[in-house]
């Protein structure tokens, strides 16, 4: 972890507190390539009613029309919360080189927690991972917010949930 990392995940983080002000689970994502920022993204779910608008995916697809191609090598994914199985498919298949999330998801994460889709050695592409960056404010947001639902107090989209 270095401050770049540190620097790039801070931004994540507020697209992930944007995500829960609306009503959305608080997951941010940004891509990196040459050391600037290309995508920024938060889950937008429910806001779209699209099972497939996790904030890695949304970043990936602003990221590959950025660059004018799919093939995203060269490129860093900051995300606060390790990506799903779904997201992480898409990682390997976007060749991105790197991956950086704040913390680990014991339910669901496949980058190295329940699964490690990113690593897997009959792939074709294998990701660079650093983990826990930040990861104690990127806990405390999604904390946050599933105390919140709980207490049936989460966004726009509390009446649905």
């Amino acid at each position: 972890m270095n401050m770049t990392d540190e620097k790039f995940m801070a931004i994540a983080l507020e697209k992930a507190r944007r995500a829960m002000e609306d009503g959305e689970v608080p997951v941010g994502a940004v891509v990196v390539y040459d050391g600037e920022i290309i995508a920024r993204a938060h889950n937008l779910r429910e806001g779209l009613q699209d099972p497939s608008a996790h904030a890695e995916m949304l970043a990936l697809r602003e990221a590959a029309r950025k660059l004018g191609r799919w093939r995203l090598t060269g490129t860093t994914l900051y995300v606060t919360l390790e990506p799903c199985a779904m997201c992480a498919g898409a990682l390997v298949l976007a060749c991105i080189d790197r991956l950086v999330y704040g913390c680990y998801d014991l339910k669901a994460g496949a980058c190295g927690s329940v699964f490690d889709i990113v690593r897997e050695p009959r792939l074709n592409h294998r990701i660079e991972i650093t983990t826990g960056v930040l990861e104690e404010a990127c806990r405390s947001v999604l904390k946050e917010f599933f105390a919140n639902r709980r207490k049936g107090s989460v966004g726009k989209f509390a009446e649905q949930v």
